[in-house]
């Protein structure tokens, strides 16, 4: 059964397309199941549209929700439509987020750090300059941020959990394997999911999210695993669906999972 959990649309002002597209291409790529999980609002200031390129205008929260949710019902019998949204993780904010979150019938919620010491993890300045105790620092406060959204009992999933070296594919050779394992034990611990997310390859790293080192490790924790394209044009929805199921069964797993009135539904692989 193919499922896709985490897909963008305009609202979001960096995604092309309607929430329509993406249920169609769903449709077209043989989906079962499609989840809708554009970015929130930035609840975190008290200006309307702070970040009109980042993230939807508050008053667009709950028309976004309304809309899924018709088209839920419309596709019934031919496509599961899911109520998903991609949630910032801020820990100063985290309180506020999970009141407005409370208010509405999601499916499931993917958790996602985009932000460390308040600079975007694909911005390529935030490495220049820094010798490599002060990178292995930014990794750790990376995955510390990723630990504590997991504990946070806020998320179903944690998107994208090496994205940081999308735009630094160096990334990936800082040492912080010690971080990153107690990170998969706190995920394992807490029952939150991860995504293998194809949209790497939009970025310099190329590939997916997380690494094939992370699944691996994913697997000894005993870490469920989930899919979302993180596509932000309809054309990507489902994109490698079947080279992910296929690099999971080599890895070992033999399931995965995706979310509905966030209760886990495992798929076999």
């Amino acid at each position: 059964m193919k499922f896709d959990l985490h897909t963008h649309h305009f609202r979001c002002g960096h995604a092309d397309g309607n929430i329509r597209d993406y249920v169609e291409a769903g449709i077209a790529a043989g989906l079962a199941v499609i989840g809708i999980s554009d970015h929130t609002p930035y609840f975190g200031a008290p200006e309307e549209h702070p970040f009109p390129h980042i993230a939807m205008a508050k008053a667009e929260f709950a028309n976004y929700v309304n809309e899924v949710l018709k088209l839920k019902e419309e596709y019934a019998g031919k496509i599961d439509v899911l109520l998903g949204i991609e949630s910032d993780y801020f820990p100063a904010h985290a309180e506020v987020y999970r009141k407005i979150l409370s208010q509405y019938p999601f499916d499931y919620i993917i958790g996602s750090v985009h932000s460390v010491k308040e600079v975007s993890i694909f911005n390529k300045r935030r490495w220049k300059g820094l010798n490599e105790q002060q990178r292995i620092a930014d990794k750790e406060a990376y995955y510390a941020l990723i630990r504590d959204s997991a504990r946070s009992d806020m998320f179903q999933i944690l998107g994208h959990i090496d994205a940081m070296k999308g735009n630094y594919p160096a990334f990936s050779d800082i040492p912080a394997a010690a971080a990153i394992d107690e990170t998969l034990r706190v995920i394992a611990d807490n029952k939150v999911a991860i995504e293998i997310n194809t949209s790497g390859k939009t970025k310099l790293s190329g590939g997916w999210y997380p690494s094939d080192e992370i699944l691996e490790r994913a697997l000894f924790f005993g870490v469920d695993v989930t899919f979302g394209s993180d596509a932000h044009t309809p054309k990507r929805v489902a994109d490698e669906w079947e080279d992910v199921a296929k690099r999971l069964k080599e890895i070992g797993f033999t399931e995965w999972v995706y979310y509905k009135n966030k209760q886990k539904m495992p798929v076999p692989l």
